[in-house]
């Protein structure tokens, strides 16, 4: 099957309606054979009280953009993910601006695929390390 950008980020603005990544104004934004962009806003809604990006805020960013990766290599009208695991390490501090999340394949397999995403800022500095696991399953009927 060959890869189309557009329709991927489509896809992807079209499930977030209504959702965590529309409350915090999550953007998809990029798209490659095996890679996902997004991107979100850094203002008091995704704060912490010391007026910092969230921890939280970093890992639903990764979340989201990790599991709208890995819709990429399943048949959506048969099958469906569900993130299983995360792990993310906070190395850099941010109070406003914009915050990049970009999902990289690690492990492509039938069942299970891992992600890597980098949360960056404009000026490209780390932010955050993540680390997804998501389960690919059946879908209901």
């Amino acid at each position: 099957m060959q890869f189309e950008k557009e329709k991927v980020l489509q896809l992807c603005r079209q499930f977030s309606q209504n959702t965590l990544m529309e409350t915090l104004e999550m953007e998809f934004t990029d798209a490659g054979e095996d890679f996902l962009v997004a991107t979100m806003p850094v203002n008091p809604r995704v704060h912490q009280p010391m007026g910092l990006l969230h921890g939280g805020a970093s890992v639903a960013l990764a979340e989201s953009v990790g599991s709208a990766a890995s819709i990429m290599f399943i048949n959506p009208a048969e099958e469906e993910v569900r993130g299983i695991e995360i792990s993310a390490n906070h190395l850099k501090s941010k109070r406003e601006g914009l915050v990049t999340g970009t999902a990289r394949i690690i492990h492509k397999g039938r069942t299970v695929h891992l992600w890597e995403i980098k949360i960056t800022d404009e000026e490209g500095n780390l932010i955050s390390l993540c680390k997804l696991t998501n389960m690919v399953l059946p879908k209901r009927k």
